[in-house]
């Protein structure tokens, strides 16, 4: 199927002709323009570099751009394929004839779901460059963001197989560009792929490893859900599109590789070697440190004859991966269920970017039925890297109306909500002090814990006995002041730990309950970034004090004086001179008000 058509006839699509540059200007047009309602995909028909003068091959961005999109690729909507999933899970014994032989035709239809290996060559491989010929530089591949380490292909279909060859895995994993080639793996030790290597450098073997850009755009969606591990990712595109995967070998190595992808890097990872990869913007909205990573030393490069470079963009929040993270929300809601039974919904707030905030709705049945619920989440597959969990019962309101459901939350709140505990996070996560695990934070909202409101001050009035006490509190507003718990976040121009900040304001303990410090640079007006902003910043057994029912949350940035030692990120920010350039030349809109609610510039 031509998706790029069928975006375009579902006006989903927008074509733009003028030379635009890889580094930065396609990323920031592309991260400016899914962020604005009735965002479209970007389909750049002219990329250009203007320091060297090249030019290359067209460059799509945002094919994941909205919900009607994304249901246009699948072909159905995520419920649909969940509720599938449910009755393979639990299927009901056939009452007569005709539902038996419905049941064994369906079973019979499910042998689709393996993918087929076909004999030749594919679509992919029409045109080839071979050894030396092979140029990684030749590739449109995009520079985000202004601190980048260089250039990351970011929608690279990642294919390994095990050291025996039984095992294969599809992953998407970010891949920085050294040189003609080289190509950095990034790799996250929790990931297959990491895996995999692990094995092959047991063995003393080179790795191989073949990367896939466009093509079937589900391969992508495909490659980054949470599957069990030792399951291929494209056993699930078989299930949707009920029909197989079509793949073929690649030229250079052992790795089969869909036959209609756009392009396909080939090559090998000396697992003696790594080499330093980064700073990049990811997903979380801040750039991840300079850190060693394999390399793969690239053997071929093949396309398609009129092939389009996939790329995404990540960043602050929402992007692209909004929309594949709701579907990946949807579709596995019956698989979590096998850890969960009584789990009855869950949602991941796109701006707690995924694994930094969920909220579960679970039939409780028994008492701290919630908090049993969030070690079984903290121990199962990606969900364990989920940083900030809070559970409802069945009375709560729906989970995706998050204003009611904060008040229903707040209005239960107290000191018996809160389990804190402490285990594995991504690798992406820059609060913890240690890469890879930190703290993490429950609160159970099943039942009423609440035994504490404040008397509720006007913001001016709080303001002034916080700044009687410590005048560096800047600036203060409260939130959802007609609850039990209001939520009051405070500026504060740091001059000593957060600790010390609210044994002094715990002098005026009758006037707040639950205290959300943050640095100067928040936008106090603007509760969608604070929150994306909290959730990242703290890591619950550091961050969070708690005094009879008063609670503290240190948000702000960490230095050693807390122990911190990793050294404390940037954000990622739009270049502001390339955004204005952007506009002058028609390629993104002047929308101040969209600006400033996302923060593009910081």
């Amino acid at each position: 199927m031509d998706y790029i058509k069928l975006l375009k006839e579902n006006n989903l699509l927008r074509v733009i002709d003028e030379p635009t540059d890889i580094d930065l200007e396609i990323a920031h047009a592309s991260y400016i323009e899914v962020k604005r309602e009735g965002s479209q995909a970007l389909l750049f028909t002219n990329p250009i570099c203007k320091k060297t003068g090249r030019k290359f091959a067209p460059v799509l961005t945002n094919i994941y751009g909205s919900k009607h999109a994304l249901e246009l690729i699948f072909g159905l909507k995520p419920n649909e394929i969940a509720d599938e999933i449910e009755k393979l899970l639990k299927p009901k014994k056939p009452r007569n004839l005709k539902e038996k032989l419905d049941f064994l035709t369906y079973l019979f239809n499910m042998r689709k779901i393996f993918t087929k290996r076909l004999k030749g060559e594919g679509e992919c491989q029409q045109v080839k460059f071979i050894g030396e010929d092979a140029d990684l530089l030749s590739l449109p591949a995009l520079k985000t963001w202004p601190h980048d380490g260089g250039a990351f292909i970011t929608m690279g279909q990642v294919y390994t197989q095990s050291l025996d060859g039984a095992l294969q895995n599809l992953g998407m994993y970010r891949l920085q560009i050294y040189d003609k080639n080289r190509l950095g793996m990034h790799w996250q030790i929790h990931k297959d792929g990491a895996n995999f290597f692990h094995e092959y450098k047991r063995a003393g073997k080179k790795m191989p490893v073949s990367v896939a850009i466009g093509g079937d755009p589900l391969y992508i969606w495909c490659g980054q859900a949470p599957l069990p591990k030792g399951i291929f990712e494209l056993l699930l595109y078989g299930f949707i599109r009920k029909e197989p995967a079509k793949l073929v070998k690649s030229l250079t190595n052992e790795i089969y590789i869909p036959y209609d992808a756009d392009y396909v890097i080939e090559g090998f990872v000396d697992t003696a070697k790594c080499e330093l990869e980064g700073p990049f913007g990811d997903h979380t909205g801040f750039y991840t440190p300079i850190e060693p990573f394999p390399v793969m030393d690239v053997t071929a490069i093949t396309s398609k004859r009129e092939p389009i470079f996939h790329a995404t963009v990540v960043g602050k929040p929402p992007l692209e991966d909004k929309y594949m993270g709701w579907a990946t929300e949807r579709v596995f809601l019956p698989l979590l269920r096998t850890t969960v039974p009584e789990l009855l919904d869950y949602n991941m707030p796109e701006n707690g970017v995924f694994h930094n905030l969920i909220l579960a709705k679970i039939n409780t049945l028994y008492p701290a039925h919630a908090k049993q619920a969030m070690h079984a989440f903290w121990g199962v597959g990606q969900m364990s890297f989920v940083k900030h969990a809070i559970f409802v019962g069945a009375d709560a309101p729906e989970l995706k109306d998050y204003d009611e459901f904060t008040s229903f939350v707040l209005n239960r709140f107290g000191s018996q909500s809160v389990l804190i505990s402490q285990g594995v996070c991504d690798q992406l996560d820059h609060a913890s002090p240690n890469s890879c695990f930190g703290g993490k934070l429950g609160v159970d909202a099943t039942q009423d814990f609440c035994k504490f409101s404040p008397v509720v001050l006007n913001d001016s009035e709080l303001l002034a006995k916080f700044q009687s006490v410590t005048p560096n509190v800047k600036e203060l507003k409260q939130f959802k002041v007609d609850t039990k718990t209001p939520i009051c976040v405070v500026k504060f121009k740091k001059d000593c730990v957060v600790k010390d900040l609210f044994d002094k304001l715990l002098t005026f303990r009758e006037f707040f309950k639950l205290l959300i410090v943050v640095d100067m640079q928040n936008h106090l007006e603007n509760p969608y970034m604070l929150l994306w902003r909290v959730t990242n910043n703290i890591d619950a057994l550091r961050d969070i004090f708690i005094d009879g029912e008063n609670f503290c949350v240190d948000a702000t940035s960490k230095d050693e004086c807390e122990g911190y030692t990793r050294g404390w990120p940037l954000q990622t920010d739009c270049d502001r001179e390339v955004v204005a350039d952007l506009i002058k030349r028609g390629i993104v809109k002047d929308e101040s008000e969209l600006f400033k609610k996302f923060e593009i510039f910081g």
